[in-house]
């Protein structure tokens, strides 16, 4: 059973989430811009479309957590898995994983863990987050700057709940990392489109400007879920 000492106390893998919000886009992107900003990390983004990548943007309310309660909210990538050779195609979307390119949180003992652990790119950020209504927003500032407003609209109620395993990538201290990571969904809902966003001035925002945001998402989704993070292995 693998544990890290954070701040004095014991984390004992695979930490686990108990509760929390999900809310996000999915976006395509073009696939030579979204391979030029994850270059660093060694990895090939998956393409939806021959020429396309996906993009998501996801914010997150962590209310029951091993890590405590936070706000999180990331910038990620679909990416081919490492062992995947030969030309792209559309059924690789079936095993792509994630690469979480940015991953801002407001809380220090967290953005400590996640660095520690699996190296995921954590830092402090002023995250607001309003899930008082079927509206659900995110707005995100860095240095006083605003980078993001993350607005989804509600979709159709799909049933039941729904377990989502997957392969989360990092890349930290010239690392690049695999961690297997679960997830549980409930309340969950869909629909094409569905969000809209406004850009700052913040480096991060012209980043996501230079990939083609803000546009119209693929899709949106909200849910409530339940995770699993098991230990990070190097590649």
């Amino acid at each position: 059973m693998a544990a890290h000492l954070i701040q004095g106390r014991e984390i004992i893998l695979p930490v686990r989430v108990r509760q929390a919000t999900v809310g996000g886009a999915m976006y395509a992107v073009r696939a030579d811009a979204a391979r030029a900003v994850i270059a660093y990390s060694g990895l090939d983004v998956a393409e939806a479309i021959p020429g396309k990548a996906v993009c998501a943007l996801v914010f997150i309310d962590y209310t029951d957590s091993d890590l405590d309660a936070y706000h999180e909210f990331g910038v990620a990538f679909l990416v081919r898995p490492p062992e995947m050779s030969g030309p792209a195609s559309v059924s690789e979307l079936w095993r792509a994983g994630v690469f979480v390119h940015w991953l801002p949180v407001d809380q220090g003992f967290t953005m400590e863990a996640g660095r520690a652990i699996w190296g995921f790119p954590k830092e402090l950020a002023d995250i607001e987050l309003r899930l008082g209504s079927p509206y659900k927003r995110c707005l995100l500032r860095k240095d006083d700057r605003l980078v993001i407003d993350l607005l989804t609209r509600p979709g159709v109620p799909l049933p039941g709940a729904t377990r989502i395993p997957a392969e989360a990538y990092t890349h930290r201290d010239g690392v690049t990392r695999r961690i297997p990571w679960t997830m549980t969904t409930r309340s969950l809902r869909a629909r094409p489109g569905g969000s809209m966003i406004r850009l700052g001035n913040h480096p991060i925002a012209k980043e996501l400007s230079e990939l083609g945001l803000p546009k119209r998402p693929l899709l949106t989704v909200t849910c409530q879920a339940a995770m699993s993070f098991g230990p990070a292995t190097a590649l």
